[in-house]
């Protein structure tokens, strides 16, 4: 992990004359299609057609970034963006909030799922298994933007970030906690825990996408502890972490409810 202490890193992965290829963007496209990929594994395993979670994946994916930036703009950044809204369509500089993508993603397989006459259930918990494995690699756009980081450290795990990037007070402090590689690491234990459980241990439909909404809130709230980056606040408690509790005691209650009218009907 030394290269993360000494390295300042650029944004910018390969750029020749105006066309420029970004490290975000990069790794948000092979979140993308590794996850593609694990889906399509997993639902081969289910008897799922290819060309059936080709189309979903095409417009869930649509429906996530089209969430993850709403939500971003509208709701994180809007002081922001109201005053610079050119810099609304400019998602390869970063602004995709998660919460946003979930929401998003999850309404547009819901919809998805009524036009084809699919179980939405089922197809929801194969993307929640690919959600924290894609997300572990997409916070590395967060690294290459310089966007993502804790308190100042004098840890050799320390990340360097430059002078203009350093939040308001900070700005004689070098080296800061790397919370976007915490929240990544975390993020591959989640994915390997639901990719255990929906592989060796039956589960109802539902259960897996319950458990990832559960685990990845616990995981957010636990990380905006560390993290310096700006958002409002409800009370003493940053917006990210207030949605995560209110995910992480609601979400059971869908499953709950699912089954109270499976057994009426």
């Amino acid at each position: 992990m030394n290269f993360l202490h000494t390295y300042l890193p650029d944004p910018i992965f390969w750029q020749f004359s105006f066309i420029a290829i970004r490290w975000y963007g990069l790794l948000i496209f092979l979140a993308l299609v590794t996850c593609l990929f694990l889906v399509l594994y997993l639902a081969k395993k289910r008897g799922l057609k290819a060309e059936q979670i080709y189309d979903l994946a095409f417009w869930s994916v649509l429906g996530g970034l089209a969430g993850a930036r709403l939500y971003e703009v509208f709701i994180l950044n809007w002081s922001y963006y109201s005053a610079n809204l050119s810099a609304i369509v400019k998602i390869w500089e970063g602004g995709l909030a998660i919460h946003g993508a979930i929401l998003g993603g999850a309404i547009t397989v819901w919809l998805w799922a009524k036009i084809n006459r699919q179980d939405f259930w089922p197809l929801i918990d194969l993307i929640a298994v690919a959600m924290p494995l894609g997300q572990a690699i997409g916070r590395w756009g967060n690294y290459f933007n310089q966007e993502l980081f804790g308190q100042p450290t004098n840890w050799p795990i320390g990340i360097p970030i430059a002078k203009n990037l350093r939040p308001l007070g900070w700005e004689n402090f070098i080296y800061f906690q790397p919370a976007f590689l915490y929240e990544s690491l975390l993020n591959l234990v989640l994915f390997f825990s639901l990719f255990w459980l929906i592989r060796k241990k039956p589960t109802q439909n539902g259960a897996i996408f319950i458990f990832y909404l559960m685990g990845y809130s616990v995981i957010r709230f636990l990380m905006e502890f560390w993290r310096l980056d700006q958002t409002p606040m409800i009370g003493f408690l940053r917006w990210p972490q207030a949605v995560s509790l209110v995910i992480f005691f609601l979400a059971p209650l869908f499953l709950f409810r699912r089954n109270i009218l499976l057994k009426i009907t």
